[in-house]
């Protein structure tokens, strides 16, 4: 996406209120540590964060480190997650996880996306997650809510994940890419909303694509 004026007005018109309006944010996911954050994320593939919080607690007290999931099979780890959603195959990525953690990297979550990504249920979406809170990298991680977003708004017209993910970075300051995906994500997620997008109590309508064509 080529940047213009008015797109280059318009990216800093909406991080200039996303500053002012939403100063602190942070993931809706309950975590204290990056194999916490980590295995929560990838729980959350298609499912609600407020599920995933529900099964972690008892998760993370039995497994509270990448070496106690590894000693565990994946019908034990499928019996404390089997509420979210696709149990079967994450239990399958936890305990693949856990595994490649203390046979590859020494028990530590890795903090290039780069290496994230070799970790068995780690795509580029859940390493973008990691790295950006964990260790502050400026990458913005996409989502079905971050793409929605961007694309209504007119921050990118790109019809891929991949396309949209290069938009934003190319035209969000370093600074602010990390903090940009819980803007986005939470805007998408209570107010930009898939099938009623509530406009009239958007801050940021004026500045908006879809607004302007509704």
């Amino acid at each position: 996406m080529v940047m213009s004026t008015s797109l280059e007005n318009k990216y800093h018109s909406v991080i200039d209120w996303f500053r002012k309006n939403m100063p602190s944010v942070r993931s809706e996911l309950n975590y204290s540590n990056a194999y916490q954050l980590l295995t929560a994320v990838i729980l959350s593939a298609q499912c609600t964060d407020k599920r995933v919080n529900m099964v972690t607690p008892a998760l993370f007290e039995k497994y509270p480190d990448p070496v106690s999931l590894a000693s565990a099979s994946e019908k034990e780890i499928f019996t404390l997650i089997k509420s979210v959603s696709f149990p079967n195959n994450k239990a399958s990525h936890l305990s693949g996880m856990a595994r490649m953690l203390v046979s590859d990297f020494n028990s530590e979550v890795p903090s290039s996306v780069e290496e994230l990504q070799k970790l068995p249920g780690v795509g580029r979406k859940t390493a973008n997650v990691v790295a950006s809170i964990i260790f502050g990298a400026p990458v913005i991680a996409v989502d079905t809510h971050v793409f929605r977003v961007s694309r209504r708004l007119g921050l990118s017209d790109g019809d891929t994940v991949e396309k949209v993910e290069k938009d934003l970075t190319d035209n969000i300051p370093e600074e602010y890419r990390a903090v940009s995906h819980h803007w986005l994500i939470l805007h998408g997620r209570y107010v930009c909303t898939a099938r009623k997008p509530k406009c009239d109590k958007c801050g940021i309508s004026e500045f908006c694509d879809y607004r302007k064509e509704s």
